[in-house]
């Protein structure tokens, strides 16, 4: 059976009301116990974000659901042809951040958008991964020959569990057993790192008529979960023992008190970690496809902060593999760290840059440090 080729031939973003200064996110995500954070200004010196966006009016009314994001970025992709959407075969979508746990985010994002009609709908689960893993099926769909034309999106609405309010009963606790009124650093970290805002890729078996594809050459993952203990988390808590517990084995009073279902990260796994990973499978990649640094003339890192760009590339070089910095494309200081999201952005802002020439190649690369898990892939301008 011979393979289609596969070209992403329309990028669309929505990211939802104003870019917030880095001044301002705590009159969007509130105080905690009515003070500000000690320490927003020395998260946000290490990850180098300016502004990002909520789905947020100040003061924490939410205006949008994850879906409703998700939606929007697909609807943008047939803005000047609304009728091209009764074409889709399949829609991808991934996130971290779903709206509920049942139903599927797909299947939500898909009810926003009823033009689509009858359709198959996939929806990948886990963190940054998720839109990476989205456009891995609908690439493998239309790879196959099971469909021509396939819709994936990654979106993320996180500010709606780093407001202020999720954390108050755990500080009333804290302050009733006279203990310290202060959320432990793993959970306030991630208040300072996150954003909300979704992209999407329309996907078919031929380039489009007019202006720039991206051939999407391949796409390879890896999950290191085998050998790693679990890092970025929300619905469960570890014990001293590094042992997760789920949010099912929580009794409604712990649920509260210990504000499980806030997002966590384990600061120490991270940081010693999630860069040696990432390069073991780049190195392993560039070998088993005969590549080089001069094969890539752009490159796409999801990083959820600055502060590992330098890391990354100090990696890369010792492994042979070294890519300048003139050929690094990121947006995170401008829009911060949209999780599932952020690669659909960093390609769209590309794409639509008017830097891109015909025959040059993009390498991807999105890291989930939930449980260590890797996602490549190589477009080709065409």
């Amino acid at each position: 059976m011979s393979l289609s080729p596969v070209y992403i031939t329309g990028t669309s973003i929505f990211l939802p009301n104003n870019p917030v200064p880095s001044e301002e996110m705590e009159d969007y995500l509130g105080f905690i116990n009515g003070k500000p954070s000690k320490s927003r200004k020395i998260v946000l010196r290490n990850n180098g974000i300016e502004t990002r966006y909520y789905a947020l009016k100040k003061g924490g009314e939410p205006t949008h659901t994850n879906a409703e994001l998700a939606a929007e970025a697909i609807r943008g992709l047939f803005k000047d042809d609304p009728s091209g959407m009764t074409k889709i075969d399949v829609m991808t979508s991934g996130t971290s951040s779903p709206d509920q746990l049942m139903p599927s985010h797909g299947v939500m994002v898909h009810g926003c958008l009823p033009e689509l009609g009858a359709i198959e709908v996939i929806s990948p689960a886990g963190n940054c991964c998720a839109g990476m893993h989205a456009l891995k099926y609908a690439y493998l769909s239309i790879r196959s020959g099971e469909a021509h034309r396939a819709v994936s999106s990654g979106s993320e609405l996180m500010s709606l569990v780093m407001r202020s309010g999720v954390f108050e009963e755990e500080v009333q606790h804290l302050i009733d057993l006279h203990e310290n009124p202060y959320v432990a650093f793993k959970k306030e970290f991630l208040r300072w790192m996150l954003s909300d805002g979704a992209g999407a890729f329309l996907l078919e078996d031929k380039p489009a008529a007019t202006g720039l594809s991206l051939r999407l050459d391949w796409i390879d993952g890896v999950s290191y979960a085998g050998e790693m203990d679990t890092c970025m988390y929300q619905g469960g808590e570890k014990d001293e023992e590094g042992h997760f517990k789920g949010f099912k084995l929580y009794d409604s009073e712990g649920l509260i008190h210990e504000s499980v279902f806030s997002v966590k990260q384990d600061i120490g796994l991270l940081s010693d970690n999630i860069v040696p990973l990432g390069g073991r499978k780049v190195k392993e990649i560039f070998e088993r496809r005969g590549l080089t640094v001069d094969d890539v003339d752009w490159f796409l890192p999801h990083i959820s902060s600055e502060f590992f760009k330098s890391k990354i590339f100090e990696v890369m070089e010792v492994l042979g593999r070294g890519i300048p910095y003139e050929k690094w494309f990121m947006n995170l200081s401008r829009l911060g760290n949209v999780g599932a999201a952020s690669i659909y952005l960093m390609v769209h802002e590309l794409l639509h840059s008017g830097k891109l020439k015909k025959g040059e190649r993009l390498l991807l690369l999105v890291p989930e440090s939930a449980r260590f898990s890797y996602m490549f892939a190589m477009l080709t301008v065409v």
